[in-house]
């Protein structure tokens, strides 16, 4: 009988634990770090991040009125900070025009409707819109990754022709509808990608999920 993604979830958090994510102390900073963290390691945003702090910046109108140049310098270290630069860019114009810079308002709108502005947003697909929405918002969404898919593609769990919606469906289809398992269950993919279930050497021998793994083991998918 195959496991449920409720075993995934109970095996994994019983023998790693809460992973306490998103690391960030206010909405607005999970807002920014979700945006900043596209094609690059959360230690890289990190010190981007501590650079906006350093510079008193971290809140919308003080980011938005900070020259572009200036603001691409002090993100430079999260990678690919020209582009970073117009999308958070973006993203704060959208944030202080539609709700004057107000995270509160923006995230009393429902959830679907939210999400597709947010995608509207140049600059902005769906992991980084699901990541504002669950890990800032605090809305039931799971949120989808390379992780994830590498990891269950490798499970048979999901399969090659599945795009980012498809997983998602199935992943909130079998699941509880809860702001907590999302959060949670998505960490903990995030830790067993990076530690185990690598792109060219799995280590499947050591990996939590490993009894789960199809009989006929894995290729390096």
């Amino acid at each position: 009988m195959r496991p449920s993604l409720e075993d995934y979830f109970r095996t994994a958090l019983a023998k790693l634990g809460s992973q306490h994510w998103w690391p960030g102390e206010t909405p607005f900073e999970v807002c920014v770090g979700a945006i900043l963290t596209q094609n690059t390691s959360w230690t890289n945003v990190e010190k981007a991040i501590a650079n906006l702090k350093a510079r008193g910046v971290l809140e919308p109108e003080k980011l938005y009125a900070l020259p572009p140049m200036e603001l691409a310098s002090l993100i430079r270290p999260a990678g690919y900070f020209n582009i970073k630069t117009k999308r958070l860019r973006n993203f704060l114009k959208f944030l202080i025009e539609e709700y004057d810079g107000q995270l509160d308002r923006m995230f009393s709108e429902r959830l679907e409707g939210l999400r597709e502005k947010l995608l509207a947003v140049k600059g902005i697909g769906p992991e980084t819109a699901d990541s504002i929405l669950l890990y800032a918002g605090n809305k039931e969404i799971f949120v989808v990754d390379a992780y994830t898919k590498r990891i269950f593609l490798r499970h048979e769990v999901v399969s090659e022709e599945d795009d980012y919606h498809q997983i998602q469906e199935h992943f909130m289809h079998h699941l509880p509808a809860e702001v907590a398992t999302f959060n949670e269950f998505h960490a903990l993919i995030v830790h067993i990608g990076k530690n185990w279930c690598k792109t060219k050497v799995p280590d499947c021998e050591h990996c939590p999920w490993q009894k789960y793994l199809p009989r006929h083991g894995v290729g390096a998918r």
